[in-house]
C-alpha cells in the first residue's frame, strides 16, 4: 500500500518522521507501507503547487497532518479532528458590508470541498467529523472572528487544508485531513496556545493511522 503524508512544515511531524525513520524526503518502508513524505511549505498556494507535481503519481491514500486553530471552545486544545469539509472562505466578492462567496457568482467555481472518502481505518474514523476553513490570513480581530463564523459556521481554521483536500478530490485519490487544536481562534495572544501538545497528540495518531493501514 503507497501512502502519501503531506504537511505544511517538517516540526509539525517531525516525531512520526523519527518514528518511522524517515529524513522528511522521498520515500520510507514502515509496516509494510510504502510512505512517501510531501514537506508543502505553509499556504494554500504553495500546497496546490507542490501537490499538483506530486499527485502526477498512484497513491492508494493520502494523509494531511497538521496543526489547526479552533472556533469551537468545545474542543480542547490537543484534541485530534478529522475535517471532512473545508471552504475556500476568501473567495469572493465585497459588497459594501457583505461578503459573496465565489460559489454564488455563477462563475462555476466552488469554493467548499467535500471529503467522500469511505476507509477502514479505524483510528480515522473514531475521530470527530469537523468542519474547517482554509484562510491566507489566519483570524485575529473579533468582528473578522464573528463575519466569518456567521457567514460559515466552521470549527477550525488553517492555511493549507482545503487546498489538499481539493487536489485529492481532482485526482480521485482516497484521503483524510488530520488537525490537533494548537489554538483557539481569538484576539492573537501565543501564549494561550499549546503547539508541543497539539504536535504531540496528532503525531500519535498519525502513527495509530499508520500501523492501521499496516496491519492489512
Amino acid at each position: 500500500m503507497k501512502i502519501l503524508v503531506v504537511t505544511a512544515t517538517k516540526p509539525e511531524i517531525q516525531p512520526l518522521l523519527l518514528a518511522i525513520g524517515s529524513d522528511g524526503k522521498g520515500v520510507c518502508t514502515y509496516k509494510g507501507l510504502q510512505v512517501e513524505i510531501l514537506i508543502t511549505g505553509v499556504g494554500m498556494t504553495s500546497t496546490a503547487f507542490h501537490l499538483g507535481k506530486t499527485l502526477t503519481s498512484q497513491y492508494d491514500f493520502a494523509l494531511n497532518f497538521g496543526i489547526a486553530g479552533s472556533f469551537n471552545r468545545n474542543l480542547e486544545l490537543g484534541s485530534v479532528v478529522n475535517i471532512v469539509k473545508d471552504t475556500f472562505s476568501e473567495m469572493g466578492a465585497e459588497s459594501g458590508n457583505d461578503f459573496i462567496p465565489i460559489s454564488e457568482m455563477n462563475m462555476g467555481v466552488k469554493n467548499e470541498i467535500l471529503n467522500n472518502t469511505i476507509t477502514a481505518n479505524k483510528p480515522i474514523n473514531l475521530l470527530p467529523k469537523v468542519f474547517g476553513i482554509t484562510v491566507n490570513t489566519v483570524h485575529g480581530k473579533e468582528e473578522s472572528i464573528q463575519n466569518v463564523f456567521n457567514q460559515f459556521h466552521p470549527f477550525t481554521e488553517s492555511m493549507e487544508g482545503a487546498a489538499f483536500l481539493m487536489a485529492c478530490e481532482a485526482q480521485g485519490i482516497a484521503c483524510a485531513q488530520i488537525r490537533a487544536i494548537s489554538n483557539y481562534v481569538e484576539l492573537r495572544n501565543r501564549d494561550a496556545w499549546n503547539i508541543p501538545l497539539a504536535i504531540t497528540n496528532l503525531n500519535n495518531k498519525a502513527l495509530e493511522i499508520l500501523h492501521d493501514f499496516g496491519s492489512r
